[in-house]
């Protein structure tokens, strides 16, 4: 026969339930009073009493919500409508904690099974539809992320992330696109925040290295891909970064070392290779148009330069040497216009004293370029001596004489009479010495007291030809003049 109950059995279960009320209700005014932490301790006791009270695990999940540890809440939830399927707040706080780990279809579950035992119950109705909204937003957001709409996807993320504020796979995927914005330290400080709680997390650990990786320091990106690979072996994105990472860096400095040693062909074929191992690469990407640009301004392929900085600087407007580049080959090009700009951008950047002269260099050769181009209309070099000057002279005065010209059309006849006194400005200026060295200078012209509009290239005709019986032109033929002394 069994032995009988003694009689201080049923005492003691007895002892122990009121012994776990009171712990739960320490709990709860702890947990009024907002002090969480106490309020966990309280409940922790009254469970370790009686193990077997929905309530009590219901409570500790509450308070376990509050201080914003939900995957713990969660488990709790969980057991407590494990010993009662019927207890609706453990349910609600089941679907509330996988919704704020952004287990929207978990949570769905949950507030069904509420609205199941209380059909009327409101609290469960406004948790499903926000279940659903957070189930839309990521739908968008993942067609957007294929899209490559990343600004979109980031407004998802925020959106989702308001009713799942603890889901990390939301979060990478905002800090990843933050990222692809180049919006570097918001990302960082992303993957931070998740890495301080969980420092294993291989998402995380790939966002650090893909800023890193954007932001032109390769090495140590490289150093977080292959962390992340450690974690997670099979990580597609952190495997492929990785790769991009090697493949980029080897083949820019490949491009460095054959530029350097003046392999520029070669150095121009790496280049390209380069640019198209990963078009997100937007700083190295800048760098490499730039490396470029350098290599056809080398070869004097220089409009191929102008486009290869131009499209530098539209990867990253705040690249200065890229736009000292573009500026100098609009020099060479005498673009004066655009170089002005280019040095006007890097000089209001960049406020140092060789940034100024280049500014006023190309500021005084606008300047010159607007003036009449005297060795273009006598037709010599900027470098040409005294007697190419004269020779010059002599050659474009006798071809555009009026005289030469009296028999032609009113138009014709004007036309020339314009260049041969243009003919005489530029040998009176490029035949004195100090007028040229002014006009060399783009000093005005003006404050010699040359005033060009009184000027009378007849006089100089004269003073060039000499003769005491002036001088004519005669017809030797149909359309053929020789020029006589008398």
């Amino acid at each position: 026969m069994a032995a009988p109950e003694g009689p201080g059995e049923p005492e003691s279960e007895e002892e122990a339930r009121r012994e776990a009320e009171s712990f739960k209700e320490q709990g709860n005014a702890y947990y009024a009073k907002k002090d969480y932490n106490e309020a966990y301790n309280y409940y922790t006791k009254a469970i370790d009493t009686c193990p077997n009270n929905a309530s009590y695990y219901g409570n500790r999940a509450a308070t376990l919500m509050m201080l914003g540890r939900f995957r713990e809440a969660l488990g709790d939830a969980q057991q407590s409508v494990r010993l009662d399927d019927s207890f609706v707040r453990g349910h609600l706080r089941e679907g509330k904690c996988h919704l704020s780990l952004g287990n929207a279809m978990a949570a769905s579950r949950c507030f069904q099974r509420v609205l199941e035992l209380d059909h009327k119950n409101t609290q469960a109705q406004q948790e499903l539809k926000n279940a659903s909204t957070v189930l839309e937003y990521e739908k968008i957001a993942e067609v957007d992320f294929e899209k490559r709409d990343f600004r979109k996807v980031v407004f998802c993320m925020d959106r989702a992330l308001e009713f799942a504020p603890a889901c990390h796979r939301f979060k990478i995927l905002k800090a990843e696109c933050l990222a692809l914005l180049g919006r570097y330290p918001e990302a960082q400080s992303v993957a931070s925040d998740i890495l301080r709680m969980d420092s294993t997390n291989a998402d995380a650990l790939y966002v650090r290295g893909l800023c890193l990786y954007y932001e032109d320091c390769i090495e140590k990106a490289v150093q977080f891909f292959v962390q992340a690979l450690r974690m997670a072996p099979d990580h597609e994105k952190a495997c492929l970064a990785c790769r991009n990472a090697k493949a980029l860096k080897a083949k820019k400095e490949d491009g460095n070392k054959a530029f350097k040693e003046g392999n520029c062909k070669l150095a121009y074929e790496l280049y390209t290779e380069a640019l198209g191992i990963d078009p997100n690469n937007i700083k190295t990407n800048a760098k490499l148009y730039c490396n470029r640009g350098t290599v056809n301004s080398k070869l004097r392929k220089l409009e191929e330069a102008i486009d290869d900085c131009t499209n530098a600087v539209k990867l990253d407007e705040t690249y200065i040497k890229a736009y000292l580049r573009r500026a100098q080959c609009y020099m060479d090009t005498e673009q004066y216009e655009d170089a002005v700009r280019d040095y006007e951008k890097v000089y209001q950047t960049e406020k140092t004293k060789e940034h100024k002269q280049l500014l006023k260099n190309a500021q005084m050769e606008l300047k010159k370029s607007k003036r009449k181009d005297y060795y273009k209309i006598l037709g010599v070099d900027k470098n040409a001596s005294e007697d190419e000057i004269k020779k010059a002279y002599r050659k474009r005065a006798l071809m555009h004489h009026p005289d030469r010209h009296s028999g032609a059309s009113a138009e014709v006849q004007k036309e020339e009479e314009k260049k041969f006194k243009e003919v005489g400005e530029a040998f009176t200026i490029l035949s004195d010495p100090k007028k040229k060295a002014r006009y060399d200078s783009g000093q005005d012209l003006e404050e010699d007291g040359l005033n060009m509009g009184d000027f009378d290239a007849n006089n100089i005709f004269k003073a060039f030809f000499g003769g005491p019986g002036g001088f004519s032109f005669e017809a030797s033929g149909p359309g053929n003049f020789f020029f006589q002394f008398g």
